[in-house]
């Protein structure tokens, strides 16, 4: 390991006077002496900007590149931060240790894996791979499962990675997250003890073992937790707000020689707890790192001042934070409008009709978005954005009816629809244990060998050559679908939803997916939509129509990057628009229902709001629905989000009230 000793200042090639690019808020953070530093960085703040200069100018007083560690949460990010530094002083700015925590846990294991068992050529398994090996660990350790309710590989693979990155015992992550399996906990361990033994006999880590591994060297090898704390002397850290505990316990490791750690991140953008993001890293780290200076960005680059007074009200309701308030650059704007509508329904037409008029108006579908709490309450505006012909993408993740859970549960219609349609009788077939490509296509080709399947069935026909379990896969395939034949159901679409989820895939759901929750709640959603349609054929011919409009129909003559964009909050966050829709804006949807057990739910639940209000440059619009329907078919009253409650709405200076009439 090189010693290293302190350098004296050098001089080289740069842009003298660089932080005169620098507000009076950011140059103090550039230029902040040594010891542990805190950056509250609010929305718009010009964050990046001040790590960029804050970096350069460490390099330009002395500090040799290769002693300066910079954690981000993307290795893109670091890649372009490093550039940036290297215009304002090009001496070796390639040298700086730059890139997510993984990418610096990989760089440091190859050096030492040894002394945790593995050779420093070890391999990283992708995600697939990491589920082949575990499904392989599951047969070993506790054989064929079927007919007993065990987790699936992704499931058992997503317990074991939150049990890591939270720091918390297995069993209390499964007690807390997945409670149907806590009478399966001496098993699971088995399973995770293996899994883990395999790994090391392979010499291959997965991506969890690149942070686990590392702080396993540090703590369990004083001399290369000694050598690198000496190499560091300045530990700059991005995004603080989304790191969970074993990372925050690297960065300690990390920067324990020289204490010099600067954490940038805004308190009020911590909306990932799901993935383990912790806020308690930002918030404590005064506490964790004693003497830590603050520093707080409050100048806004992005927002009107408007747009601004609705994030600084909402957000001083969360008791827990560093206080602080956003002032605008820009000129004055219009006032963001809050929009009451009757349901979803007229929340998309609405929607639909402002984009087009302010596409009119010379704003680019590009420089649009429309923001949600959960994917499912985008799928009235989907449909009618595909009647219109708007050209639209939802930003990671496939469009609402493309989803496997929906194919899956919609096939099941099809068949009903159209016995003759082949491709949705595998779908729902495949669904059940024991039955594969090759059964699949025995079971039509005899249901089908007189021409009408559905008549088939009914008569009560056997086909041949199945397997034991395969012939249990095919009787229960029978029962589902002739209850959901009769009149009782195909009048009712949303009954249909909810006896599939009852029948057995809810469970299914919940055993296979991690994020099986949230799956059921798009079901869900789906039954309440189909309610208002007279029949399930109605409802499919709907979904049809809509679905047979080619995205080449609807983008023809257009620029390919001319699109709306349709995103989750928690997917926005990072980004910026013109114009920002944020729809329903009622409790129990924003926020969401299921968020709301603790006071630190409503909390985070109130930061996503923070953040979907931040994303607006000029314009925003914050949709409330006032009806919905529920599991029974009936219209309930919502109430709007307590979000726009605290805000008031009767205050004429923060908020325009529109609502929304329509030609009968």
């Amino acid at each position: 390991m090189r010693r290293y000793v302190l350098e004296a200042p050098r001089v080289g090639v740069r842009r003298p006077g660089f932080l005169s690019d620098l507000n009076d808020e950011q140059r103090r953070v550039a230029e902040a002496g040594p010891g542990p530093l805190l950056v509250i960085a609010g929305a718009g703040t010009g964050k990046t900007r001040t790590l960029v200069y804050r970096t350069a100018h460490l390099i330009d007083g002395g500090v040799d590149p290769d002693r300066i560690l910079l954690l981000t949460f993307t290795n893109k990010a670091a890649r372009e931060m490093k550039e940036r530094v290297a215009k304002l002083v090009p001496i070796a700015a390639d040298k700086i240790w730059a890139g997510t925590f993984h990418h610096i846990g990989n760089r440091i294991l190859r050096r030492h894996a040894e002394r945790l068992g593995y050779g420093n050529n070890f391999g990283i398994v992708n995600s697939e791979e990491a589920r082949d090996l575990m499904g392989a660990t599951l047969g070993e350790v506790v054989g064929d499962p079927s007919g007993r309710r065990f987790p699936k590989a992704d499931v058992a693979l997503s317990m074991l990675s939150t049990a890591v990155n939270v720091d918390r015992t297995l069993a209390s992550v499964v007690q807390e997250r997945w409670p149907q399996f806590i009478s399966h906990l001496p098993q699971l361990d088995r399973v995770m003890t293996r899994y883990l033994e395999h790994k090391v006999e392979m010499n291959l880590m997965d991506y969890d073992d690149l942070l686990v591994n590392w702080r396993l060297l540090l703590e369990d090898h004083p001399d290369v937790r000694a050598a690198y704390a000496e190499q560091f002397v300045h530990v700059l850290v991005d995004e603080y707000q989304d790191t969970n505990k074993l990372q925050a316990a690297l960065v300690k490791l990390m920067s324990s020689r020289h204490g010099n750690v600067m954490a940038v991140g805004d308190d009020c953008q911590s909306i990932y707890s799901f993935r383990g993001a912790d806020v308690a890293n930002i918030l404590d780290f005064p506490k964790h790192f004693p003497g830590a200076v603050v520093h707080r960005l409050e100048t806004n680059y992005r927002s009107t001042p408007q747009i601004l007074a609705v994030a600084n009200r909402s957000i001083r309701f969360n008791r827990r934070q560093f206080e602080k308030t956003l002032e605008a650059v820009r000129d004055e704007g219009e006032r963001p409008a809050c929009v009451s509508l009757i349901d979803g329904e007229q929340q998309a037409r609405f929607v639909a009709q402002r984009v087009l008029e302010l596409r009119e108006e010379g704003t680019e579908l590009k420089s649009m978005a429309v923001l949600y709490r959960a994917h499912y309450q985008a799928m009235e505006l989907q449909l009618e954005l595909q009647r219109r012909g708007i050209p639209f993408v939802v930003r990671s993740g496939l469009r609402f009816f493309e989803q496997a859970h929906i194919r899956d549960l919609l096939a099941h219609l099809r068949v009903l629809f159209n016995p003759l349609d082949r491709l949705a009788w595998t779908r729902v077939l495949r669904l059940q244990e024991g039955i594969g490509n090759a059964h699949a296509n025995n079971i039509f080709s005899a249901l089908s060998v007189h021409g009408d399947p559905w008549r088939a069935l009914q008569t009560g026909v056997e086909p041949p050559g199945l397997s034991s379990r395969a012939r249990k896969g095919f009787g229960q395939v029978r029962e589902t679908l002739l209850a959901l034949g009769q009149p009782g159901m195909t009048g009712n679409p949303a009954s249909m939803f909810d006896y599939l989820l009852d029948r057995g895939y809810e469970r299914h759901l919940r055993d296979s997916y991690p994020n099986g929750e949230q799956r059921v709640e798009d079901i869900r959603q789906l039954g309440h939509f189909a309610s208002q349609f007279d029949d399930y054929t109605a409802f499919l011919e709907e979904l049809a129509l809509v679905e047979n409009v080619s995205a080449e129909e609807i983008q023809r003559g257009a620029d390919p990057d001319e699109h709306l964009l349709l995103s989750t909050v928690h997917q926005a966050k990072g980004l910026e628009w013109d114009v920002v829709f944020v729809l329903h804006l009622s409790d129990g949807r924003f926020p969401l229902g299921r968020a709301l057990k603790t006071q630190e739910e409503e909390e985070e639940e109130r930061r996503l709001f923070y953040v979907a209000v931040t994303r607006a440059r000029r314009d925003l619009y914050l949709c409330h629905t006032q009806w919905a329907v529920d599991r029974d078919r009936m219209r309930v009253l919502q109430r709007p989000s307590r979000f726009l409650a605290e805000l008031p709405l009767t205050d004429a200076s923060l908020l325009e009230v529109w609502r929304i009439a329509e030609a009968p």
